[in-house]
């Protein structure tokens, strides 16, 4: 089994749309039983709200569910749960190694490094723009599940 905890501020917009998305992905190819997949924030102030209304019909435009999640913060005995942390931004990044500690078995990782162009996911808190945020996500989950097929990691 494949631990995978995407990483955000807050839980309410990058990483629950690409728990989800990623959900949606290996679902589509047969995989979920070879995967757990979650989010979790770095801050608390969102902790137990709802997938943001936003990000909620981005999701939905695409035949995507988000009920039923509830935003989370990411806590130090995660890192020996999940097998990778994906951050969207470099900020998620800093604070994941505060809480989390020393990334010893590289665990941590950025969403876009599993694409063609490496760097931040669009923040739609800040930009509105929640189709880049949509095409960001899309591209790294499925960059991320094809490094992992080509890993063989996958059945």
């Amino acid at each position: 089994m494949i631990k995978i905890l995407f990483v955000c501020h807050g839980n309410i917009c990058r990483s629950p749309m690409a728990e989800f998305v990623m959900k949606d992905l290996v679902e589509s190819r047969g995989l979920s039983d070879q995967f757990e997949i979650a989010s979790a924030a770095t801050s608390t102030e969102e902790v137990g709200n709802p997938v943001y209304p936003p990000a909620r019909k981005k999701l939905a435009e695409h035949g995507i569910s988000c009920d039923g999640h509830h935003a989370r913060q990411i806590k130090r005995g995660d890192y020996a749960k999940w097998d990778l942390i994906i951050g969207m931004d470099n900020e998620n990044m800093w604070n994941m190694r505060r809480i989390l500690g020393d990334d010893t078995m590289n665990k941590i990782h950025l969403l876009m490094d599993y694409t063609d162009r490496p760097g931040e996911v669009s923040d739609p808190w800040y930009t509105r723009d929640f189709e880049a945020t949509w095409r960001d996500v899309k591209e790294g989950c499925e960059g991320l599940l094809l490094k992992l097929d080509r890993n063989g990691m996958l059945e």
